[in-house]
């Protein structure tokens, strides 16, 4: 199976965290906040609520606590069309990840709760209970390289994605709060950037991967001799997708913003949906960035996903996007 071609089953299995996401309504700082808005949050957990709205499948992969939070979470997974089959509750003391994310721009604060995170005890006997066969294209993103055994058990599942002849979709999504070093981190994430049929990172992640912030774009290059597509995210200068042997820069949708959070996550949601309808690489990018911009102007991280009537809406109504990045 190519890689399109398990991208257009539309059958993801997506494995990483969900979690509870807190906002202080009226764009209020956390701590002059009155009262607090509720969402589904976590990077896999998103992007999986973000393929279902635009007409795909997508089962997540992780744990859960076995407690208020992560029953919410099991609850939110059923609202949005998630598959949860292969999300295990556990009992102990770790706990489903808790986060607090401003709806502002300026000064923007975030805290996140993710001590003994439950996510992190994904197993190896989690995922060799996937039947990885029935999917057609794997997601994740680097949080759950993290810890142990959370990262033995997602390399275990790369290799039986491959197994299964199904495509690794990888989004690096480095957050160093998570990893016990920085030499670690970038090991591992190379590791499996190695592995993976599709790769989605910024520059500063391409750029810690490489060791160098300067040598970013150089390592998407490198990394592009062996995936099939590499974009290298730009922030408001765009992205430069490295696919069939072609550099192919394209621009954002300026919007403006209520809040910083989510953009990767729903960029990922479009893309992949644009590429599984069939679309050309470069059309999939800028309908990923359109779904990004849609979720940066609004509350929420799951909530904003759009689906696929809000993002042709968008398209129709905004003038377009920039220019994008240079060669």
């Amino acid at each position: 199976m190519t890689t399109l071609t398990g991208i257009k089953g539309g059958k993801f299995v997506v494995i990483g965290r969900v979690g509870m996401d807190l906002s202080p309504q009226d764009r209020a700082q956390t701590e002059h906040a009155t009262e607090m808005f509720v969402a589904m949050g976590g990077s896999s957990a998103n992007i999986a609520a973000g393929l279902v709205k635009l007409g795909l499948s997508a089962d997540l992969v992780t744990c859960v606590s076995d407690d208020a939070v992560g029953r919410y979470c099991l609850n939110q997974l059923d609202a949005y069309g998630v598959g949860r089959k292969h999300v295990r509750t556990i009992q102990g003391e770790e706990r489903t990840s808790l986060a607090i994310y401003e709806t502002r721009v300026t000064d923007h604060q975030s805290v996140i709760y993710r001590n003994n995170a439950a996510d992190f005890q994904m197993s190896l006997h989690d995922v060799e209970a996937v039947d990885f066969g029935q999917f057609t294209a794997l997601i994740t993103a680097g949080t759950v390289f993290a810890a142990e055994p959370s990262r033995t058990a997602t390399f275990r599942a790369f290799e039986l994605a491959q197994e299964a002849g199904i495509p690794i979709i990888f989004d690096v999504d480095y957050r160093p709060y998570s990893w016990p070093s920085t030499e670690v981190a970038a090991d591992v994430l190379s590791r499996a950037g190695a592995m993976s049929d599709v790769i989605v990172g910024n520059d500063e992640e391409f750029g810690f991967m490489a060791g160098d912030p300067d040598k970013g774009r150089a390592k998407a290059r490198d990394l592009a001799q062996t995936a099939d597509i590499v974009v290298y995210k730009m922030g408001p200068h765009g992205a430069v997708t490295y696919a069939n042997g072609a550099e192919i820069p394209t621009g954002i949708y300026p919007v403006e913003a209520v809040k910083p959070t989510g953009a990767g996550d729903s960029f990922m949601a479009g893309f992949m949906a644009s590429l599984a309808q069939g679309r050309d690489v470069k059309t999939a990018i800028l309908r990923g960035s359109a779904c990004a911009s849609i979720v940066v102007a609004q509350a929420g991280c799951a909530p904003a996903m759009p689906d696929t009537d809000q993002l042709e809406t968008f398209l129709l109504d905004h003038p377009g996007p920039t220019s994008g990045p240079t060669q």
